[in-house]
């Protein structure tokens, strides 16, 4: 018996296509993470050592004011702020992998593969934040020891908004990763770049009235701490941006990365010509 495939059976198998080859780039980077330990150490462990060095130093001295008339101390202000370095580590080391990618012929197979670019970009993108979300939510955890209270609502749409920012910077990753052909360049971009993008966020110290508060409006980590904030403690800090926003701001970033990711995956660079 002779069974015909016709075009339009191709066009109704192209769907399953692309969903299994995002799920099995998801699944790859879900693995190779968690096999490698030092990852996982180098992700957390960091961030985590910053926030209880530097919660230790200032807490005696910093007071932040509240609207109810409160404060909090350094520890429960920079909690935010150390949430979204958790989630920028994991999704730089995520993407380092596009690089290593390349260099070991597996990026080059995928590419000639019957399936659309953003396929590729999905899965590596869906991956990371995944993992990046994963051990953000083991860091939100930590907060339960510092008088932070959450309820289950509250849980739940900070996980959300966890998950919002990790695409916007794995996406970013991404566009930085594909355009390198080693991991020195991606760690000096990340030096001279994203954490400096992340130290001027209102993470590490509350902005004043001068130029550095020009330079936090109109960066989008801004508006992702500060809308972890408003999730977290309500709304009792004064001068944060709204939290529609704060929401407006971060997921148009996460979608404007992921364009820019998607359109940058279809330039196909030097070294992905290379076999």
């Amino acid at each position: 018996m002779v069974t015909f495939i016709t075009s339009g059976d191709l066009e109704n198998s192209r769907p399953s296509k692309a969903g299994l080859a995002v799920w099995t780039l998801c699944e790859r980077e879900l693995v190779r993470f968690f096999r490698q330990r030092n990852r996982v150490i180098g992700a957390l462990g960091q961030p985590v050592l910053f926030w209880l060095l530097f919660g230790s130093g200032f807490g005696s001295s910093f007071r932040m004011p509240t609207e109810s008339g409160d404060s909090v101390d350094y520890f429960q202000y920079y909690f935010p702020g150390t949430l979204v370095l958790i989630i920028l580590f994991t999704s730089i080391f995520a993407t380092i992998s596009i690089i290593e990618d390349r260099r070991e012929g597996f990026l080059q197979a995928v590419l000639v593969a019957p399936v659309s670019r953003f396929a590729l970009v999905l899965g590596k993108v869906l991956g990371g934040s995944l993992i990046a979300l994963a051990q953000g939510v083991l860091f939100l955890l930590l907060g339960l020891t510092i008088g932070i209270s959450f309820s289950f609502l509250q849980c739940v749409m900070i996980v959300a908004y966890m998950f919002v920012i990790a695409i916007g910077l794995t996406a970013l990753g991404f566009i930085l990763a594909w355009r390198l052909d080693s991991t020195q360049g991606f760690h000096a971009i990340m030096s001279v770049f994203l954490l400096p993008m992340w130290l001027l966020s209102g993470a590490f110290f509350p902005a004043s009235d001068n130029l550095l508060a020009y330079v936090l409006s109109v960066n989008p980590l801004t508006y992702a701490v500060a809308g972890l904030r408003r999730l977290l403690f309500g709304f009792a800090f004064p001068d944060l941006p709204t939290a529609p926003v704060c929401l407006m701001v971060t997921v148009g970033f996460a979608a404007l990365c992921l364009t820019i990711a998607a359109w940058s995956a279809r330039r196909t660079t030097e070294g992905d010509l290379l076999s």
